[in-house]
């Protein structure tokens, strides 16, 4: 595997892969859609869940096991895991060898706009499992360091050689929006974000894009696969998870992100995840 990665990404996968030592997550700083972390689990580590991101990673060290559109899926030291935004998996170890791994997640926003040219829908990449020396490359270098923000113009080159290599796995071949479509709908993402905190109505986004509540519903869900409904709940899910990594109290952390109470942000936030908000907290070292 090092061979066809070439020596330094060779080298660098080399440094990643040490063993297992506990059960814990690190999560590097990240940087504008894009996020970072490693995983070493000694078993099952998350229960059924789904981002609305893209989920691009490297097993590093055992065998790392999910289900995954219907199947139960295994990936090997050296392998690259392509999770599609918005479906379901779980994780964990799948040998007692345990499990260590790095992923990167990439909002689907920034994949469009690497390949603008081309419009339409996300690329899917219909195997999930496999390897490729080119994109393992890209990896390496996003995810060699976790304790450093990556600079700008490595993150805009990492994100345009990635969306380079989910166009050409997936064979992309969608039919286009319409410019202005596009336009309405990068808007009312807009929208989302910064109103991420409170209530935002059905009326509010058809004003802001022009369009019909149904309509809109469907090509957001072309362009950013998934829904309105579910982009602002994850907005408002990773607020949470800033703040419980910076040790703010759960109750807290409730309130400030607008969940009814805590026990509605622990359901919430175990969907999205598949970890509750306390087991996030001991993982990450806040607790």
């Amino acid at each position: 595997m090092w061979d066809v990665l070439g020596d330094e990404a060779g080298r660098r996968l080399g440094r990643l892969c040490e063993p297992l030592l506990h059960d814990a997550i690190v999560a590097a700083p990240s940087n504008p859609g894009l996020e970072r972390i490693e995983g070493r689990f000694a078993g099952d580590a998350y229960d059924l869940h789904r981002h609305d991101t893209y989920a691009i990673g490297l097993t590093l060290h055992g065998v790392q096991s999910f289900w995954y559109r219907g199947e139960r899926r295994h990936s090997l030291p050296g392998n690259i895991i392509v999770l599609h935004p918005d479906e379901m998996h779980d994780g964990g170890a799948g040998t007692n060898e345990g499990l260590r791994y790095r992923m990167l997640y990439l909002e689907p926003a920034l994949v469009r706009q690497s390949f603008d040219s081309r419009a339409g829908g996300l690329p899917f990449v219909t195997d999930p499992v496999f390897a490729d020396p080119a994109m393992a490359a890209v990896l390496s270098t996003a995810l060699d360091n976790l304790d450093k923000e990556l600079d700008e113009l490595l993150v805009d080159d990492v994100i345009s050689r990635l969306t380079h290599g989910l166009v050409r796995r997936a064979g992309y071949a969608a039919g286009p929006l319409d410019k202005p479509a596009t336009v309405q709908i990068e808007r009312v993402r807009d929208y989302l974000e910064a109103h991420a905190l409170r209530l935002v109505r059905s009326d509010e986004l058809e004003t802001v894009s022009g369009l019909d509540r149904y309509t809109l519903s469907r090509h957001f869900r072309a362009l950013y696969a998934t829904s309105p409904h579910r982009f602002l709940l994850m907005r408002r899910l990773k607020y949470a998870r800033d703040m419980i990594k910076a040790g703010e109290p759960l109750a807290e952390v409730a309130a400030a992100t607008g969940f009814a109470d805590q026990s509605h942000l622990n359901r919430q936030f175990k969907k999205a995840f598949g970890i509750t908000p306390g087991r996030w907290a001991v993982l990450t070292g806040a607790a």
